[in-house]
């Protein structure tokens, strides 16, 4: 069994101010040394589930140079430095069976959430418009006078609407498990319009917004690895949970603002994330990856002019009609993935 535990910062317990999370801030040192306490708990747990287990785990914050290799259980290996193939991800594979995301923060404009943001704060929002796996969705009828029929299979329910003569519309939500399906038809000349409100439905996603953990899991689940585990304050864990309802969550602290939080101690978070890797683990077979299968649309907002500028100068993307957004469409979602890491690179450039 292999495993990738990647390590963030600002979700780990105890810690709520960028002085605890950045190298050159006074109190860095306690950060680093908190966020590796806390890796080690994951490592343990996964360990107590799987002994033989192959554990990689990968530094997720900044420079990704934070947890402290001297302090790391023995027996997993880190994968550390930058800049590398897949990111936050490095390590993950095709041959892992499950990925754990350790400390992570809820996306930029959510909240309240400690630390909040999107890769740096140059990213504002990026939406992802594509189609979710695990459900069929067939549209028929499109032609006046036909009618149109709107069929969503989803496990444990379905969806059948059928507008019958012209100029009327139905409209029914599909009572999927833990999710509904809005499926709207339209006058049969118009044709069917589709919206997804939450994960796991296989109808066109529009435009919603993925922070880090929604790129990463959803990139975890393009190599059909799924995210068992995430722990991080309660926004984190609520923006998890809406992405993978499976999900194991460990919630280490309760956001009160952007840097303010009531804590666990980190000892009593530590237990509990020992003991919640060992149970996701166990289950990985019952958490589905998250998959987007494309043709795949992305917007990105970007805080910078300067930033947009140099964002065009990359073959395909383009400036919108919004003034700070540029999109781009990808045949896949590694593809995506990527294109999205080279964007908030060209954001930490700087203007001559």
């Amino acid at each position: 069994m292999k495993a990738l535990i990647s390590v963030d910062m600002e979700g780990v317990s105890g810690i709520v101010h960028s002085s605890e999370t950045n190298p050159e801030r006074y109190d860095y040192q306690r950060g680093r040394e908190l966020m590796t306490a806390e890796a080690n708990a994951v490592i343990a747990g996964v360990l107590d589930a799987e002994p033989t287990a192959d554990v990689l785990v990968a530094d997720a914050h900044g420079t990704f140079r934070n947890l402290l290799p001297e302090q790391l259980d023995r027996r997993a290996r880190l994968v550390r430095g930058k800049p590398r193939a897949l990111n936050m991800l490095a390590g993950l594979d095709e041959e892992t069976d499950a990925a754990l995301f350790v400390g992570y923060h809820v996306r930029a404009g959510e909240g309240p959430g400690v630390l909040a943001h999107t890769m740096n704060g140059e990213i504002l929002d990026v939406r992802v418009t594509g189609r979710a796996q695990g459900e069929d969705v067939r549209i028929t009828g499109h032609t006046p006078g036909e009618g149109a029929q709107v069929t969503a299979h989803a496990p444990g329910d379905g969806a059948q609407v059928t507008a019958h003569t012209p100029g009327e519309g139905a409209q029914v939500t599909a009572r999927t498990p833990g999710d509904g399906a809005q499926v709207t038809a339209r006058t049969p000349g118009e044709g069917v319009q589709l919206t997804a409100h939450a994960p796991g439905e296989d109808v066109r996603t529009t435009g919603r917004s993925l922070g880090e953990i929604g790129l990463n899991a959803a990139m975890a689940g393009h190599l059909g690895v799924p995210v068992v585990l995430l722990s991080g304050d309660d926004a984190a864990c609520a923006e998890a949970a809406a992405l993978i309802p499976e999900v194991v969550t460990v919630p280490v602290k309760e956001a009160l603002g952007m840097a303010a939080v009531v804590t666990l101690h980190p000892e009593e978070a530590r237990d509990r994330l020992r003991r919640a890797a060992a149970d996701a683990v166990s289950r990985r077979t019952e958490i589905p990856p998250l998959a987007l299968t494309g043709p795949l649309h992305v917007e990105v907002d970007l805080a910078s002019p300067h930033t947009i500028d140099l964002a065009t100068l990359v073959p395909g993307v383009s400036r919108t009609a919004g003034a700070r957004t540029v999109a781009f469409t990808a045949p896949d979602y590694g593809t995506a993935y990527r294109l999205i890491l080279l964007l908030a690179q060209l954001a930490t450039i700087r203007p001559a």
